[in-house]
Parts: structure tokens; C-alpha cells; sequence
């Protein structure tokens, strides 16, 4: 059976799959970065991860990987297939689509950005399906996005399209890692949240899930403290969605899991932010944690299609 192989890296942890024609998960498995043992064990790791799912699948479905597709985070470079900067990795320019087309004996890889990977899965065969436009915002320690257009996401003159965590919605707020002050990400993350409620609560060991369990408990400090996260939210989308004039705005990440005590507040608080704009559908993203491997294994299907059409 024909397949790819498709590698979702994240910080501390890696989703791999095998991946059918049809966008099936054939196999799926997952492991630590290993990261604690520094840049070069990361990259190793990825390398014998992959190599793992190449013998798996000749095993079991009768020959190799047709090609390989790997999200990582950080700065890339996708022309190059370099690994330019990762700051939770710990790596520079790793010229890691080389690496792992030699490993796996020549295949042709393709590099992409794990937020922008799991935009395309859930543009193409997830929340988004259908949509001409949308705007794909992943919620978690920080904010990234992907902008969707025709089903392909476009990532930008130099790649770093859809960074909406780094527009900014308070000026003269706290200062990001970016370098800029009262970004959205400083508001409404994940990361953020928690720290204003454990600030809140007076627990420092609360986090954002705990704001979200006493939002629904009805707790009137988290109540607060969760409006003040949907205002900035909500600033930050109106901006994205004048500037992208988006059909749908697809929110994931571990904040999406709060379900409707999220969006609910959200909806109407972008509503009634918005004038002579036109008002997208705002949804939770539907493929989960898989989105990231299912968005490499489509672009290594689009780098197969590229080559058969050259």
C-alpha cells in the first residue's frame, strides 16, 4: 500500500504516522524530543524515529515510504529544507530535510511549520474543509496561525505569515520574548492565562485549565480574569480579520479544549467588535493532536503530486 511518512516535533514531545492515499492513519506513534540531552540527541531522535516508521512500513504494507513530510517549530527555512532556529529545541540551522532523505534512503522530504501543518490538515480535511479562506489560530503556550487560501497555506514573503501573537493589543503592556510590548500572546495564551489566575487565585501552581474549570463552577475571580483574556483575544482577531477577511477563524490548541466556555464569550465578543467587517465562522479546530502529522503527510502528498506534474 502506497504511503508516506509524516513527523509532528513539538517541544518535549514527537507524533509520527504512516499515512494512506486517502489521508487514512495507517500506524501512529509517538516519543520524547529527548531534548534534556541537548540539540544534537533531538535531531537524532527524529532521524531513528523516522527510520523506524520506513522499516514498519515495508513490513506491513509491502515497500517503502513514498516520500516524507516533518513539522517542526521554530524558523525554517522550506526553499533550503533548514531547521533555522528553534528556541525550545535548542538548534540552528539544521539542514534537517537532507538529513532525513539520506536516512530514509533517499526519499524526497518535505519541511513545514507544525503550526502551519496543522492548519493545512484542518483547512483541508478537518474544520475547515471547503473554505476558500480561513484563518487557523493555535492556542497553547504561545499564539501562532496559519493563513489558508484555496486549501494551501501560504506562509508569507520570508515564512513567518501568521504570527497573530505578536500583533499587539495593549501598547505598553508587558514585554514579549519577541522584543515588542503587550502582544497578544502576553494576553491570551495558554501560558498567559495561567499566570494571571494563579496570580488571581493565590495558587501558584494554577494554570489555565484550572481557570477553566472555576469559570464553569462559576468562581467570580476566574470570571474576571477569563474576560480580560477574551477581550484581548477578541482585539486580536478583529485586527486578523480585517486584514485577511477570513470565511472561517478555526481556534486549537489546548485552550480550544474549554469547549463553549471559550467560544461562546469569544463569538460574541469579536461580534460586537466588528463594523463594517463581515463576521466569519468562528469554530474549534476538529482534528485534535493529530492535526500536525496529518498536515505532514498531506504535504508530502503535494510533494509527490509537484514532482510527478515537473
Amino acid at each position: 500500500m502506497k504511503h508516506v511518512i509524516a513527523l509532528d516535533v513539538g517541544g518535549t514531545g514527537m507524533k509520527a504516522a504512516l499515512i494512506g492515499a486517502d489521508h487514512t492513519l495507517l500506524h501512529a506513534a509517538r516519543r520524547p524530543t529527548g531534548r534534556e540531552h541537548g540539540p544534537d540527541a533531538v535531531v537524532t531522535a527524529i532521524l531513528d524515529f523516522a527510520a523506524e516508521l520506513r522499516e514498519l512500513g515495508e513490513r506491513q504494507f509491502g515497500g517503502p515510504a513514498a516520500a516524507a513530510g516533518v513539522g517542526v517549530p521554530g524558523v525554517l527555512d522550506e526553499d533550503r529544507g533548514v531547521a533555522v532556529f528553534a528556541a525550545n529545541l535548542g538548534w540552528r540551522d539544521v539542514p534537517l530535510r537532507a538529513l532525513l532523505s539520506e536516512r530514509l534512503g533517499g526519499i524526497p522530504v518535505a519541511l513545514g511549520h507544525d503550526v502551519r501543518l496543522g492548519g493545512l490538515a484542518e483547512g483541508r480535511i478537518g474544520a475547515g474543509e471547503g473554505a476558500d479562506r480561513f484563518l487557523f489560530v493555535s492556542v497553547g503556550t504561545g499564539i501562532a496561525g496559519a493563513i489558508g487560501i484555496e486549501g494551501r497555506i501560504d506562509p508569507g514573503a520570508h515564512g513567518s505569515a501568521g504570527e497573530i501573537g505578536h500583533i499587539v493589543v495593549r501598547p505598553g503592556g508587558p514585554v514579549c520574548g519577541c522584543g515588542q510590548s503587550g502582544c497578544l500572546e502576553m494576553f491570551a495564551s495558554a501560558s498567559a492565562l495561567g499566570r494571571a489566575w494563579a496570580e488571581a487565585s493565590g495558587d501558584p501552581a494554577a494554570d489555565a485549565a484550572d481557570c477553566a474549570k472555576a469559570v464553569a463552577s462559576g468562581d467570580p475571580r476566574a470570571a474576571a480574569v477569563w474576560r480580560e483574556m477574551v477581550g484581548a483575544f477578541a482585539d486580536g482577531l478583529v485586527i486578523a480579520v480585517t486584514l485577511l477577511d477570513p470565511g472561517v477563524l478555526i481556534i486549537g490548541g489546548g485552550l480550544a479544549e474549554a469547549g463553549e466556555t471559550l467560544f461562546a464569550p469569544l463569538r460574541t465578543a469579536v461580534e460586537e467588535r466588528i463594523t463594517f467587517q463581515k463576521l466569519p465562522h468562528i469554530v474549534p479546530a476538529a482534528l485534535g493532536d493529530t492535526a500536525g502529522c496529518l498536515g505532514a503527510g498531506l504535504l508530502a502528498w503535494d510533494l509527490l503530486s509537484t514532482e510527478v506534474s515537473a
